[in-house]
């Protein structure tokens, strides 16, 4: 199965602003998100970040298609559809997904305890043209080092450039 981190950040590598909001992303950025975890029909996501896009239109886009959200969580709390599950480790939620693809798609914490436990295969970054000067770093909470190798940059928008990368195991 291959792993698939997929994130939008600021030029500077942040992905949201202190209180959770992400209002500098666009739709263009919005609707290649979209498109990424419809194509892989599973997305896992941390806790509060299911909470914050359980808000978001995008949430009932992924409701209306069937898609297999897992939330990473310590401790279990109540999903908003039956078809959304709750694992305790990223193992645990790989172990929940029975196709080829899977995005993991935040926060901070999660995307840092895949990328800790050598569990992605690829990247995307969708690259904002925006500074915060605070907010939440694309990686929190672990100490590590991955190698990347460019497979492709395309433009999203005039002023938004993608970065695919696979991840040198």
């Amino acid at each position: 199965m291959k792993v698939i981190l997929y994130m939008a950040i600021t030029a500077n590598g942040i992905i949201a602003k202190d209180d959770d909001t992400a209002d500098f992303l666009t739709k263009e950025e919005s609707a290649s998100y979209v498109s990424m975890v419809i194509s892989t029909g599973n997305l896992i996501i941390g806790r509060r970040t299911y909470e914050v896009l359980s808000m978001q239109p995008e949430f009932r886009e992924f409701l209306k298609a069937g898609i297999k959200i897992i939330v990473v969580s310590h401790s279990d709390f109540s999903v908003k559809d039956t078809g959304h599950l709750v694992a305790h480790s990223p193992q645990k939620a790989l172990a929940f997904v029975a196709s080829d693809a899977v995005v993991v798609a935040g926060g901070a914490m999660l995307n840092a305890a895949f990328l800790g436990e050598n569990l992605v295969d690829e990247v995307y970054l969708d690259v904002e043209p925006a500074f915060l000067g605070k907010g939440m770093p694309l990686f929190s909470g672990k100490d590590f080092e991955r190698r990347l190798e460019l497979l492709g940059i395309k433009n999203i928008s005039k002023n938004e450039i993608q970065l695919h990368y696979k991840v040198v195991h």
